[in-house]
């Protein structure tokens, strides 16, 4: 095996237990680079990390590591009674350092040390690059906020300074600060990493692409900007070549068609000549046989003309890629100029946060709600939405609302797509409902899809069905962190569908290239208060 860290997956298979092909003969090599792994949600990218960390077996093929491997997953939780140099993996040699430093010279201290002398401080360095030296070696994982931990995560896979770095959605839950630290650490990484995100300004910092389509990969040199540009330009050059094979097949029908009236003459005239008895039976004879073989050889032609026409025309629509766009059409979402949407005075969240005096949003207003973890903001969106009460204060919504919250609870698993928009628009017929759900993208028997069943970018466009087909229409929307979990093609499937939607808005998100997309109106930084901001005076 090379002694350089690389990843080689060779006829890589893999199927789940009910028999869904994931992979089937992947070939993929990953080098010394930072490579972007990016591809629609269901394409098998979190499966594919899987199977390098070996958390998961191939059904065929293999997959062959070069150095050390560290994987973050996504949503995988720390026990909240860990202390942090467990976390850290460091706490066994910790302790045979203290027990050294206090003249316990017992010869295992000494073999569990080893070289590792310096680990508290290599522990804090780590800490202090990811913003985290406030939190210490001696704190549990229950003291710390959820961003903390998965940055935590990340400091204790930097300390053990793997060969090969595995990143799976690592910015989900991070706050806008969290995420520069991130950034810092990942444009420091000099060895093999790769990195599924849906995180631009992340996937910005990459030395390459591998987009996963269809259980194949494509490579583009360059970060996700490039990529899209590339992607752009080949998308462009695809259509074209679409638009040349249809203008092709309507030329070899229109031959056909021209060739089988012309034989059809030759065949009625043919057939007067041999009626009138013109010429003698026996030239009249060969004539018929040269005319039949010349008419089935032409007819050949152009039906062989035709079905390569067809072919070319299929091959070059497949190179097109079907990026389907939500489409939103609710008039009685819309919230005219001026109108009051939402009155909050003097409020005293639960767990500490404060709103002094009031915030009044008015008309079809779009806010950022920003702040660090654990600030309260998924606190202030479920008192808004009446699932917390306040400590004090006031909280009048003047129209009506809907709440979608990260964990997209909004959904009963056992019921179908439709059985679920149906909960909340109770006096919509069922023809209604599936018209509306095609707009959502849940066409014919998608509709009938159990929602325990669906991926995560189609679970979260069940959800905001749900929501915005409910009756009454809501006229404020609230999100939080929306585009969690999302691959690039469903963040611009909930951009397009919240450029249509003509209500309210709250947003709570990190995202910040996502919330400039969606027409942000105003920016609210919660920090034990709440007051407008700007992106500068967050980053």
């Amino acid at each position: 095996m090379s002694h350089t860290p690389s990843i080689t997956c060779t006829s890589l298979a893999f199927s789940w237990p009910d028999g869904t092909a994931v992979f089937d003969d992947l070939q993929i090599t990953f080098a010394s680079a930072r490579t972007g792994l990016v591809g629609v949600n269901g394409s098998g990218k979190s499966t594919l990390l899987k199977l390098i960390a070996g958390e998961l077996t191939p059904s065929g093929g293999t997959v062959r590591v070069a150095g050390e491997v560290g994987y973050l997953p996504q949503n995988v939780t720390l026990d909240t009674a860990l202390r942090v140099d467990e976390a850290l993996g460091i706490a066994v040699t910790r302790a045979a350092l203290h027990a050294i430093e206090a003249g316990d010279a017992a010869e295992e201290h000494f073999a569990t040390v080893g070289d590792d002398w310096d680990v508290e401080e290599r522990a804090e360095a780590v800490l202090g690059e990811l913003g985290l030296a406030h939190i210490g070696l001696d704190r549990t994982i229950g003291e710390i906020s959820g961003g903390e931990s998965v940055l935590l995560r990340v400091a204790a896979l930097l300390l053990r300074r793997p060969d090969v770095l595995l990143l799976d959605e690592p910015t989900n839950n991070l706050d806008l600060y969290a995420r520069r630290r991130l950034y810092a650490a990942i444009e420091a990484w000099s060895g093999v990493m790769v990195v599924v995100s849906h995180d631009r300004e992340l996937l910005d910092l990459v030395d390459q692409i591998a987009d996963l389509r269809s259980g194949e990969v494509s490579w583009f040199g360059g970060n996700f900007s490039e990529y899209e540009e590339a992607l752009a330009v080949e998308q462009e050059a695809a259509e074209r070549m679409v638009r040349v094979a249809e203008a092709d097949l309507r030329k070899q029908k229109r031959e056909l068609a021209d060739a089988q009236v012309k034989l059809a003459r030759r065949k009625r005239y043919g057939q007067k000549m041999w009626d009138s008895k013109r010429e003698p039976k026996i030239v009249m004879g060969a004539r018929k046989r040269a005319a039949q073989e010349s008419a089935g050889k032409h007819r050949i032609m152009h039906e062989e003309r035709l079905t390569e026409a067809r072919e070319r025309l299929d091959e070059a629509a497949l190179a097109v890629r079907d990026d389907d766009e939500i489409r939103v059409d609710l008039p009685y979402t819309e919230v005219p100029p001026g109108r009051d949407v939402l009155t909050l005075r003097d409020l005293e969240l639960m767990y500490g946060a404060r709103i002094e005096g009031g915030l009044d949003l008015h008309g079809p207003e779009r806010i950022a709600l920003i702040g660090r973890n654990g600030a309260g903001k998924t606190t202030l969106l479920r008192t808004i939405a009446g699932e917390l009460e306040p400590v004090s204060g006031e909280v009048s919504a003047h129209v009506p609302l809907r709440f979608l919250p990260q964990r997209l609870d909004v959904l009963d698993d056992a019921l179908t797509v439709a059985e679920n928009v149906a909960r909340f628009a109770p006096g919509a017929t069922n023809n209604r409902i599936r018209a509306r759900l095609a707009r959502f993208l849940f066409r014919g028997a998608r509709a009938d899809q159990p929602a325990g069943t669906l991926s995560g970018g189609e679970r979260f466009r069940a959800a905001l069905a749900a929501l915005m087909l409910a009756e009454p229409a809501p006229q404020l929307l609230m999100l939080d962190e929306p585009t969690n979990n999302l691959d690039m093609a469903s963040v611009r499937q909930l951009t397009t569908a919240l450029e249509s939607y003509e209500g309210a808005l709250i947003v709570a998100s990190h995202d910040v290239p996502f919330l400039e997309s969606i027409g942000i109106t105003r920016r609210l930084l919660l920090d034990g208060e709440l007051k407008e901001t700007s992106w500068e005076a967050v980053g």
